[in-house]
């Protein structure tokens, strides 16, 4: 079974999706459906307004996205990336060991299910912009500017 909630963050709706045992998705925006909350949305909740308040840099969830093999070395990768910094599309590419992946990787972040507890708004482009996020640019610089702030304080 699944369950869904609405969660209102400071940059707008977010739809949780979990089973029993895992968080399955997390993205922006709100789906029209029946609603039903389970201890893994709760804790997801726990754990985002923890996020938006500055009071969590990492988070500690069951995680189930599903995506194609490739796309999971991908995600798994981006939670490497430390609260605060960030890493090219190569430096990602080198990282899974396939270095000429850097469209690949935009392409699996691009679907990424599980957005900002998978963190791949710390991907930018090699010359350091804030190149392609699913759910705008401005949602991006966001969430960078929440975490830069975080890590000087």
């Amino acid at each position: 079974m699944e369950y869904k909630c609405i969660y209102k963050s400071k940059i707008g709706d977010i739809t949780i999706t979990a089973d029993e045992n895992a968080l399955l998705s997390l993205q922006f925006g709100a789906e029209n459906t029946d609603f039903a909350i389970n201890p893994v949305i709760k804790e997801t909740i726990k754990q985002l307004d923890e996020y938006f308040s500055l009071k969590r840099k990492n988070f500690d969830l069951p995680l189930n996205p599903k995506g194609t093999e490739f796309q999971k070395r991908v995600w798994k990768e981006l939670t490497k990336i430390p609260y605060g910094e960030t890493r090219t599309y190569k430096q990602t590419a080198l990282a899974i060991g396939n270095p000429n992946a850097s469209r690949a990787i935009g392409n699996a972040n691009n679907k990424n299910p599980i957005a900002i507890i998978i963190p791949c708004h710390r991907v930018i482009g090699s010359d350091g912009s804030l190149t392609g996020y699913a759910a705008g640019l401005n949602i991006k610089e966001f969430l960078l500017k929440l975490e830069q702030q975080k890590k000087e304080s």
